[in-house]
């Protein structure tokens, strides 16, 4: 192909999906990643379309947000990678919130599989992979239906979530970065993220390396309200990316990589130790009305009582990043 082809292929991709990444146009292209990089500087020097971290987007694609048809094509194997590794941070009996998102909707297909579980959700699409789900229940929140994610918002869906608790929250978002956390292009689907994240004990995102040094206009979670990110991992040339998660690492978020050095690996082997300190301080062992109450231990005559928040162990399939806060 040559180099006009492959650009107005290029351009024509941006078009219709409004953000592509540089994996997913070196693949419909047929090229490598390099010469891909090249296209689109070249398209950006004529202004038809914007280069992002790991990808291109329209022009003033900082304010625009690409419907749910065309994120469901971009980074779908990332996606599916990530959703594999966040799943197994989930427990049975567990009550969890998950929020709306194409990465999302592939982390509930895989927790249709988790026996007790309480899910509260925004999203039809999560509801759906786990409306015939054996043992899990889908509690969804009220709210105006935003056609683009088939998300609910507004100040019902933000209503129905006072005075929840839960053991964590599982986002996504439109960019993440060291300096503002998770970040989206729509004040409304940011707003019900915020009531989400106030409802939970641990914060996990979800964002493959293409929203890494990615900022859109609207704040979710701030960088220190973050407790995991789950990614995928980034290229070998991707300096950015890896720059990003060493300044994640750097404020106390445990970042953990799918894809990575044991993934595959059989039942059994012990997983990776964290090594991200958390520069928080320890965590605390809170009751979570949200959850399920278990039998004191020994049958006791204290009651019932209420799971509290397990660390988040490293599950197969993954690593924890080796990033260590540096010194300062």
């Amino acid at each position: 192909m040559f180099a006009a082809e492959r650009r107005q292929l290029i351009l024509e991709m941006v078009r219709a999906n409004g953000a592509v990444s540089l994996r997913e146009l070196a693949r419909v292209v047929q090229t490598s990643e390099v010469t891909v990089r090249r296209d689109v500087r070249a398209l950006e020097a004529e202004g038809l379309l914007d280069r992002r971290h790991g990808g291109a987007v329209l022009p003033g694609g900082f304010a625009r947000e690409s419907g749910f048809p065309q994120k469901s094509h971009l980074a779908t194997a990332e996606k599916t990678a990530i959703a594999d590794l966040a799943a197994g941070f989930v427990e049975e009996g567990e009550a969890i919130v998950v929020g709306a998102g194409t990465t999302t909707q592939e982390l509930a297909r895989r927790l249709a599989r988790v026996p007790g579980l309480t899910v509260v959700t925004n999203s039809l699409l999560v509801a759906q992979a786990l409306a015939h789900a054996n043992r899990v229940e889908v509690v969804m929140t009220g709210g105006t239906l935003r056609g683009s994610n088939y998300a609910l918002v507004g100040s019902g869906a933000e209503q129905s979530l006072q005075g929840l608790r839960v053991s964590r929250a599982f986002l996504s978002g439109s960019g993440l970065t060291a300096e503002r956390g998770l970040s989206t292009s729509n004040m409304l689907s940011a707003s019900v993220d915020r009531a989400l994240v106030q409802a939970a004990a641990e914060v996990v995102v979800l964002a493959d390396h293409t929203k890494l040094g990615t900022d859109t206009m609207f704040q979710t979670v701030p960088t220190d309200v973050i407790t995991r990110l789950v990614t995928d991992e980034p290229p070998g040339h991707d300096d950015r990316a890896a720059t990003e998660l060493q300044a994640l690492a750097d404020q106390g978020v445990q970042i953990s990589v799918a894809g990575g050095p044991g993934a595959g690996a059989g039942a059994g082997q012990p997983a990776s130790e964290v090594v991200a300190a958390d520069r928080r301080g320890p965590r605390r062992d809170v009751p979570l009305p949200g959850q399920r109450r278990n039998p004191a231990p020994g049958g006791g005559g204290s009651g019932p009582q209420l799971r509290t928040a397990a660390p988040l162990a490293e599950p197969p399939g993954g690593r924890v990043a080796d990033l260590a806060p540096r010194r300062r």
